[in-house]
């Protein structure tokens, strides 16, 4: 039997842009992608802390460094720049794999969405 159990999170970055004539998705600063172990095209959900929305798109690969957390298509519409969001991906995996599999969780400056170092 698989279950599905959390593999990446990103806890609290910022919305920087909002662009509902895009296809859909949301684009996310390249150095927070690696450091969550994302991998682009890869289904998140996005919590909203400041509406409680919750919803799922897929990942594109931002520009390096950039902090960028833009919401693309039908997602734009879910958040507004400024607004904090958590970003999740989960994975399945046999109950034995996940008893003790440690899922990749960052926490970035909420004002830069940049790593801390």
């Amino acid at each position: 039997m698989l279950i599905e159990v959390l593999k990446s999170k990103i806890h609290r970055v910022h919305v920087t842009e909002a662009n509902l004539d895009y296809i859909g998705s949301i684009t996310i600063d390249e150095d927070l992608i690696e450091a969550a172990n994302l991998i682009p095209n890869e289904k998140v959900t996005v919590l909203n802390n400041n509406n409680g929305e919750r919803f799922e798109t897929y990942v594109i690969k931002g520009q390096r460094g950039s902090g960028i957390i833009c919401l693309n298509g039908a997602a734009a519409r879910r958040a507004l720049p400024g607004d904090i969001v958590i970003i999740l991906s989960y994975a399945l995996m046999d109950a034995e794999e996940a008893r003790t599999f440690e899922p990749r969780i960052i926490f970035p400056d909420t004002a830069t969405n940049r790593l801390i170092k």
